[in-house]
């Protein structure tokens, strides 16, 4: 057994632990409450553009009456042989399992995708997984938005420029994203490069693996399909994965007394607005024609779409960070209980032993 010094540096040690845990989970707390303001403010906008952008469809002529072809290339869908994934992460630790949970989802996508079986902790620095591909896909490439999704995709994917050519998986070696400035125009410019890449036909397909969230307890992992678009206001999700019950009441748990929100906000004036704006029949009499309205708009919506990623990924990375932090206190609890139990014992067996000393000395006289 320790002696009581030891014990009582180890209580030192764990209870301040405890006060670096817990001024950590209010500072995730403060920020997620802003990160969720942000996310619901922004939601209004997009809410609109999508109905603007439903509206023209029905005047503007989208696809050839002849060919059938899309007339917009954001709208043209090919047979997918190069497919560029988007994975969001964050840019900082101690936030659970909430890098790991992404980068398994992207793994299991890139599975699905390829017909591989790729682990976890698997390696393709040799030869990107080109030897096992197969059918007509021939690359895939990986963009990791975050610190912490780029170090360990680059750990196991070999790097390659995004306008290289070769068959297997890589990790494209763009330009990082910070996450911890998330900005209009930061979601824009990275939404413009990937529509450049994607009208010049470098990718037949784009994916974005993101932390959908919508409250502390309503957040899932989904893999969305971002280009082609498919159905305007509508996402388009290849793969999604929610909380589990347990990771639902812990977060529950973390964020009550916190001032943040535990349910979904209620959007349904917002979107009933934007419903009507959409399906009403009038003949709006625009400055410019459809056609081209629409041509503008589109590449606008889909940088707006990469922007609520964006948002929803800080909120949902802060979430994840108070939740562990919340977890990381209570161990830090649990663990000075345990220790003070044991010295009290200890103490109590220092006293009985003197005790005994002392009785065993009388006795002897």
């Amino acid at each position: 057994m320790a002696n009581l010094l030891d014990i009582r540096r180890r209580i030192r040690s764990v209870s301040n632990t405890r006060q670096i845990t817990r001024a950590m989970k209010l500072v995730a707390a403060a920020r997620l409450r802003r990160a969720q303001d942000r996310a619901l403010s922004a939601r209004p906008y997009e809410q609109m553009l999508a109905s603007v952008l439903k509206s023209l469809v029905s005047r503007a002529e989208t696809y050839d009456p002849k060919s059938g072809e899309a007339r917009h290339p954001l709208l043209a869908h090919r047979e997918e042989k190069n497919i560029l994934l988007i994975l969001v992460t964050g840019d900082r630790g101690l936030a659970g399992a909430f890098n790991s949970n992404i980068v398994r989802a992207a793994i299991r996508f890139v599975n699905e995708k390829a017909g591989l079986d790729l682990r976890f902790s698997e390696s393709l620095q040799q030869d990107g997984g080109a030897a096992r591909m197969h059918g007509p896909l021939q690359r895939i490439e990986v963009q990791s938005i975050g610190r912490k999704g780029r170090d360990f995709l680059r750990r196991r994917f070999p790097v390659a420029e995004p306008n290289s050519r070769g068959r297997g998986i890589y990790l494209v070696a763009d330009r990082l994203t910070p996450m911890s400035k998330v900005d209009l125009s930061q979601a824009t410019e990275l939404a413009a490069r990937i529509i450049d890449r994607y009208t010049r036909g470098e990718v037949d397909s784009v994916y974005l693996a993101f932390n959908e969230f919508k409250s502390v307890i309503a957040q899932r992992v989904v893999v969305d399909k971002l280009l082609p678009v498919r159905e305007i206001g509508r996402a388009n999700v290849q793969q999604a994965e929610g909380l589990t019950e347990d990771q639902q009441r812990r977060a529950l748990k973390a964020a009550q007394g916190t001032g943040t929100r535990l349910r979904a906000a209620d959007t349904r004036a917002i979107d009933e607005h934007s419903a009507r704006f959409a399906a009403a029949k009038v003949d709006y009499i625009y400055e410019q024609s459809p056609d081209e309205i629409f041509n503008s708009l589109l590449p606008k919506y889909v940088g707006v779409q990469m922007f609520r990623a964006l948002l929803e990924s800080v909120a949902a990375e802060h979430a994840a960070r108070m939740t562990a932090m919340d977890s990381a206190t209570n161990n830090a609890n649990e663990m000075n209980d345990s220790l003070t139990l044991a010295m009290d014992r200890a103490r109590q067996a220092k006293i009985t032993k003197e005790i005994i000393e002392i009785v065993s000395g009388a006795a002897g006289q």
